[in-house]
């Protein structure tokens, strides 16, 4: 919706909070303003008014560098593009996140988490020889290496065909019971969204009671 300003709304007075370790799907038609939501809790795209909380930290009271600081420490994603570095290999994608917050011990962390992830063979592999549903499972990896306290994911299973998505999506509901990690995705799939403890449905940038 365009407003008297000329300016583009997306969403429109969007207000819910989310415990620890409750999951939900944010689902609607496209164009709905799913995906604007996501970036948003994501802090990726700044609301031009509200607040988005996180832990009891406000999100936009920050400057972008303490947000990217937040998001490293708190925030985990999973993109359906999957979104590898294509010259680094399974276990260096995975190390990444952790090196970027010190960690001594990045290696071993992302060791463990791609065994957990049965890709304990193929950590050396680069982005281009894995299948779609192991570049996958490298991006959970990545994304849970760090035990974030949110984790978001944005049609996770996209990419991939239903039984490989089925996969996928088995061992991001087992790893987020396993981390206590609150979840957030956004997905076209009914059976997807019914796993979720509750669903967000997003008609024309508002939230449906």
């Amino acid at each position: 919706m365009v407003d008297s300003t000329g300016t583009l709304r997306i969403l429109h007075d969007i207000d819910f909070t989310l415990a620890a370790r409750e999951s939900a799907a944010i689902v609607g038609a496209s164009g709905s303003g799913k995906s604007t939501l996501l970036s948003i809790i994501a802090g990726l795209d700044t609301p031009s008014t509200g607040t988005v909380l996180i832990g009891g930290v406000d999100l936009y009271a920050r400057d972008e560098d303490a947000r990217a600081a937040l998001r490293a420490q708190r925030l985990g994603f999973v993109f359906q593009s999957f979104q590898l570095l294509g010259n680094l290999t399974a276990l260096e994608n995975v190390m990444l996140p952790l090196e970027l917050l010190g960690r001594a011990d990045a290696r071993t962390q992302a060791r463990e988490m791609l065994e957990r992830v049965g890709l304990g063979e193929r950590l050396r592999h680069y982005p281009k020889v894995l299948s779609g549903g192991e570049q996958q499972r490298v991006a959970l990896a990545r994304a849970f290496v760090v035990r974030p306290a949110v984790l978001l994911a944005d049609e996770p299973t996209g990419s991939l065909d239903f039984a490989t998505g089925e996969k996928v999506m088995a061992l991001m509901f087992e790893l987020n019971r396993e981390a206590g990690t609150t979840l957030v995705l956004v997905t076209h799939d009914r059976s997807i969204a019914a796993r979720c403890d509750r669903q967000l449905r997003i008609e024309a940038g508002r939230l449906l009671p």
